[in-house]
C-alpha cells in the first residue's frame, strides 16, 4: 500500500512546479523558445526520476522497478502525441504565443481523465480477472495497428468533438489572444483556441487506450500507474516546444512503440507462474526504445551524407 508521504510529496511538488510554470514563468503570452523548452524539460525529467528514488527509499526495489518502467513507457508513448499536438496546432493555425495555454489546460484534463482510467481498471481487474486478458489483446492489437498505420496522416476534420462543437457553439471567425470565449453583442462566443482545447482533450481519450493499459500491465498499485503518467504527461508539454521539429527524424520510433505495446500486452495475458520479472521488462522496454531512436539517427546521417555526395 501506499504510504501517505509518498502521496503528499508528488501533490506539493507538482502543485508548486505547476504553479511557478504558470504564474510566474508564463504569466504573459509568448512563444516558448528552444532553451526554455529544453530547461522545463529537464527540469520534469528530474522529478520524475527523483520521485521514482523517493519510491525506492520508502517503498522497495520491486516498487521503483515497477514506477521506472511505467514512466519509462508512458513517457515514450507520451512522446508519440507530440506528432498528433503539431498536426492539430497546425490545421488549426495556432499562434506560437498561445500553444502553451493550450497544452497547459489540456493537460490538467489529461490528469483528471488519466486519474479516473486508472482507478477504474484497477478496481475493474480486481473483481473481474479476465479484464486483464482484454486489456492485453486491446494493446496487442494496438500495438499491430500501429505497425502497419506507419506514417499515415492525421485529419483533425474527422473528429467527433470537433463537428459537434462546430454544430452547437457560436464561433468567433479569428482568435482573441489567449482567451477560449468572448462576449459579442450580449453573446458568449467560443474562438478558434477552445476547439483546438477541445480536440486536444477528445485525443487523449484516444491516447489513454494504449497509455492506460500499459500501465496496468506493469503494476496494478494505482500509486506508481498514476505518478508515473503524471510526470511523463507533464514533461510531455515542456518536449513537444523543445523537439516537435525534430521528431520528423526518428523515423522508427512509431515501430519501437508498437513493439513496447506487443511486448507489455503479451506480458498482461501470460499466466502468473510464468509473469516476467519487472526488472526484465524494465530492461526490454528500455532496449526497444534505444534500438528505435539509433537506427534512427543512423537512417538521418546516411540520408544526409547521401544528400551531400549527390550536391
Amino acid at each position: 500500500m501506499a504510504t501517505p508521504i509518498l502521496w503528499t510529496v508528488f501533490g506539493l511538488v507538482v502543485a508548486a512546479v505547476m504553479a511557478l510554470d504558470l504564474g510566474v514563468f508564463h504569466r504573459k503570452a509568448h512563444e516558448v523558445s528552444v532553451r526554455e523548452a529544453l530547461i522545463w524539460t529537464a527540469v520534469w525529467v528530474a522529478l520524475g526520476f527523483a520521485f521514482g528514488v523517493f519510491v525506492l527509499f520508502e517503498r522497495d526495489r520491486a516498487t521503483a522497478a515497477e514506477y521506472f518502467a511505467c514512466y519509462l513507457t508512458e513517457y515514450a508513448l507520451s512522446v508519440d502525441n507530440i506528432f498528433v499536438f503539431l498536426v492539430i496546432f497546425t490545421y488549426f493555425g495556432v499562434p506560437n504565443d498561445c500553444r502553451h495555454r493550450v497544452l497547459f489546460w489540456g493537460i490538467l484534463g489529461a490528469l483528471v481523465m488519466r486519474a479516473v482510467f486508472l482507478t477504474s481498471g484497477i478496481v475493474l481487474i480486481a473483481k473481474f480477472h479476465w479484464t486483464v486478458y482484454v486489456l492485453g489483446a486491446v494493446l496487442i492489437f494496438t500495438g499491430i495497428k500501429l505497425f502497419r498505420q506507419g506514417d499515415e496522416k492525421i485529419d483533425p476534420e474527422r473528429n467527433f468533438v470537433l463537428r459537434l462543437a462546430r454544430r452547437f457553439l457560436p464561433v468567433t471567425e479569428g482568435y482573441e489572444g489567449q482567451r477560449f470565449f468572448v462576449h459579442r453583442a450580449g453573446r458568449r462566443l467560443a474562438t478558434p483556441l477552445f476547439l483546438t482545447l477541445l480536440v486536444v482533450e477528445s485525443t487523449d481519450v484516444m491516447f489513454a487506450v494504449d497509455s492506460v493499459p500499459a500501465a496496468l500491465s506493469l503494476s496494478k498499485d494505482l500509486l506508481v500507474v498514476y505518478t508515473s503518467n503524471v510526470f511523463a504527461i507533464l514533461g510531455l508539454r515542456s518536449l513537444f516546444f523543445a523537439v516537435a521539429g525534430l521528431l520528423q527524424y526518428l523515423h522508427y520510433l512509431k515501430y519501437g512503440l508498437s513493439a513496447i505495446l506487443v511486448f507489455v500486452g503479451v506480458k498482461m495475458v501470460l499466466p502468473e507462474d510464468r509473469k516476467i520479472p519487472i526488472e526484465i521488462a524494465l530492461s526490454i522496454v528500455g532496449g526497444i526504445l534505444m534500438i528505435a531512436v539509433v537506427a534512427s539517427v543512423i537512417r538521418t546521417k546516411l540520408g544526409s551524407d547521401k544528400k551531400e555526395g549527390e550536391s
